[in-house]
């Protein structure tokens, strides 16, 4: 690609030759004040694919005239509805098919998940995480070792940045699992901090875990959709993500689950059961004793909320289609145009920072803009200019102001909107 430039032209000669370009047109966007918004919060809530309402009403209209019988006719019985999500969410997550499955929400699954993967002893009950994590795991953690009788404060090892530094190093984090081998139960990672934008090299963490003697989770809440995965090559041993974010499937919507295939076909594994997750050949003779389905769909626990897994299909086909590689060649760009913009408002003056990697392999779509003491009337410049983005509250360094958060999403942004929130940046005054 030529080198970029902050030229209108030039940005809507990227997007003419954006491969992509027509995905933008299956999305509806919001509006404010009449005028369509600068959609840049991707990584909160996704956009709503216009086969979303035909997607729910389809299952709306199976409820109605089918009832009860809607759980084994029409074209997508509803008991089976998991598996009409499979090859889909295999392609987000890297993973063979019968390894994922989709349930629940994402918390939910991770205390789920936690039941069979951390299993702490005498010897072995640390967990190691990073620091900074998303508070939903925090809390989770924090829960699980009172739980087992323990303090969270010697039983979870949070992996900090250095003094003055924003985002880790890997070896830090592989220094740290190492440093705590014997005694770690567990090591569970984001693969995508919400905060900073850093995406981990989790490859090398799933490595450095099992070589420790210790399982490897992560939650994916902010890589799923956003960058290809490839979870069962990796090796890792189980995964949770939401879907609201990147995978566009609304407000509140299901939760995705990985479990490879090692552990999978261990009906052995100790878990939390339900009627769900039983052999579906005898789940409905109503007998005792649990016998798992295999692969993830053994962790199941309720049937499906079909309204809401209608609007995750409507969503996961898109990225089907579009396929996981092809959007992280066209982010690649987005990201680092956007990347470019920003570095050129700060050179013209404005007091901004970014603390996402700068190596576009140590992150998605999002960058994270540190902002100094004029930052939230920024955001709210930007906002009153129909550019919706982030805020978050400095939680980390202790400077005046926060951090914007900035996510152009490949399915559905484009050069021109980055050039035109350049140009709004160059209108604020400081």
């Amino acid at each position: 690609m030529q080198p970029y430039s902050f030229d209108l032209e030039f940005a809507k000669e990227q997007d003419r030759q954006d491969p992509l370009r027509h995905y933008r047109d299956a999305f509806h966007f919001p509006k404010i004040k009449g005028k369509q918004a600068l959609y840049f919060c991707g990584n909160s809530l996704g956009l709503q694919p216009k086969s979303t309402r035909d997607a729910v009403l389809h299952e709306l209209d199976q409820w109605s005239e089918l009832a009860v019988e809607g759980h084994f006719e029409g074209a997508l019985p509803w008991m089976h509805y998991h598996k009409f999500l499979q090859p889909q969410t295999a392609h987000i997550a890297g993973a063979l098919p019968e390894e994922v499955v989709v349930m629940n929400t994402l918390t939910t699954n991770l205390h789920l998940l936690m039941v069979s993967f951390y299993r702490p002893t005498r010897k072995r009950y640390k967990i190691i995480m990073e620091a900074g994590a998303f508070p939903s795991d925090q809390y989770a953690l924090e829960t699980q070792a009172r739980y087992h009788g323990l303090n969270p404060d010697d039983a979870i090892v949070e992996v900090a940045p250095r003094p003055g530094e924003e985002t880790l190093r890997t070896e830090d984090i592989l220094a740290a699992i190492e440093t705590h081998g014997l005694q770690t139960a567990l090591v569970l990672f984001g693969g995508v901090n919400y905060y900073t934008g850093q995406y981990y090299d989790l490859k090398a963490i799933t490595d450095a875990g099992h070589k420790a003697g210790a399982y490897v989770g992560f939650d994916l809440a902010h890589a799923a959709g956003n960058l290809p995965l490839h979870l069962h090559d990796w090796g890792a041993d189980f995964a949770v993500w939401c879907s609201y974010k990147y995978l566009n499937s609304g407000p509140g919507g299901p939760g995705g689950v990985f479990v490879h295939e090692r552990h999978g076909n261990n009906p052995d594994l100790p878990r939390f059961a339900g009627w769900w997750g039983h052999d579906e050949n005898s789940r409905f003779l109503m007998r005792k004793g649990f016998h798992p389905m295999p692969g993830a769909a053994g962790w199941q626990l309720s049937n499906a909320q079909i309204l809401s897994f209608a609007a995750h299909k409507a969503s996961l086909d898109i990225f089907a289609e579009a396929g996981m590689p092809n959007l992280r060649e066209k982010s690649l760009k987005l990201t680092g145009y956007l990347e470019f913009v920003l570095q050129r408002s700060i050179e013209q003056g404005q007091n901004l920072r970014i603390i996402t990697p700068a190596d576009p392999a140590q992150r998605g779509c999002q960058l994270s803009v540190r902002t100094g003491a004029n930052g939230r009337r920024l955001f709210d410049y930007l906002a009153a200019n129909a550019v919706l983005c982030d805020w978050r509250e400095d939680n980390l360094s202790g400077e005046p102001g926060g951090v914007i958060r900035i996510s152009p999403t490949p399915l559905y942004n484009g050069f021109e909107e980055v050039y035109e929130l350049g140009r709004l940046l160059e209108g604020f005054s400081q």
